[in-house]
């Protein structure tokens, strides 16, 4: 039972920290907190989707599965549609909400509630869209493999954490050993001296949109494909996110990823010794704890 634990929660930690890497981004950079990433999560699954039932209709073959996952080469082509339309949809709600109350120099607060309300407004649009029915990538079974000491995982299982192993270490190669990178972490620090050296502000933050809607896609079709896509799924992870990107310090990329895992076990141990009811109040539990006792987070920096 335990080494079982560790498996589920290492599989739900990856997905809350591919989550919460776009959340900590935007934070550091844009200076506030976007509420509104959860719903991304629920809008790049159902991208995926929609994607990869036009392409199953296009080429029954698409949907053929490859030995020994549960799906066919519709979902990775439709993984990729979804980032791109993900990442279309941030830019796009950017450019209408979030950009002109930059540049009105609104407070911190006006951004906050105005996420409040991009989320609201995203989650009614899916459901109008696709209903609140649940939705799946596929109906194959599968069988879990025994991988010793106790703990089995069904090889879609294997393949999220593997995916969220590559992601992440891509991410960090790009923050850290490209031109992009460093300028993402100049205009963390200080986005006015960065503007007054040389360093494109406008564009950062694009990128930033881009980076983030893009992993929220990511950790929604694993969320998809391991459980079931739902417009209120974004919402449920919301909180496990922000717990994350604090508990692993704001910028901090592979803060934000342990911190994910952290989560995911402490989900999982919760479900297993006291009931799935109170697997959202782990995270708020992790959430106060770290704002009372280390508010900078594990890798984060000491105001």
């Amino acid at each position: 039972m335990t080494a079982q634990i560790l498996i589920d929660g290492l599989i739900a930690g990856s997905m809350i920290g591919l989550g919460a890497i776009g959340v900590t981004l935007t934070y550091s950079i844009l200076r506030f907190a976007n509420f509104a990433h959860g719903d991304m999560i629920s809008w790049g699954a159902y991208f995926a989707y929609a994607a990869s039932a036009l392409l199953g209709l296009a080429s029954t073959s698409l949907t053929t599965p490859i030995a020994p996952f549960s799906f066919g080469w519709s979902l990775p082509l439709a993984t990729v549609v979804a980032v791109v339309l993900t990442a279309a949809l941030a830019l796009l709600v950017d450019a209408v909400l979030f950009g002109p109350l930059r540049a009105r120099r609104s407070a911190v607060i006006i951004l906050v509630m105005a996420s409040f309300g991009a989320a609201l407004t995203l989650r009614s649009l899916l459901e109008f869209i696709f209903t609140a029915q649940p939705a799946y990538f596929t109906d194959e079974l599968q069988i879990a493999i025994r991988l010793g000491g106790g703990m089995r995982a069904t090889p879609d299982q294997l393949l999220t954490l593997a995916l969220a192993v590559v992601v992440v270490t891509a991410v960090h190669l790009m923050l850290t050993r490209t031109a992009i990178g460093r300028s993402m972490r100049a205009v963390s620090e200080n986005p006015q001296l960065s503007g007054v050296v040389g360093i494109d502000v406008r564009s950062v933050v694009r990128i930033v949109w881009v980076l983030g809607a893009a992993l929220a896609c990511v950790a929604g079709v694993m969320a998809g494909l391991l459980v079931q896509i739902r417009p209120q799924m974004g919402l449920d992870l919301l909180l496990p996110l922000f717990a994350a990107a604090i508990l692993g310090g704001i910028g901090s990329v592979p803060g934000a990823m342990i911190a994910g895992l952290i989560v995911g076990l402490a989900e999982a141990v919760a479900v297993q010794t006291i009931g799935a009811e109170w697997r959202a109040s782990v995270a708020f539990l992790i959430l106060v704890a770290i704002l009372i006792l280390r508010p900078q987070g594990l890798f984060g920096r000491a105001a």
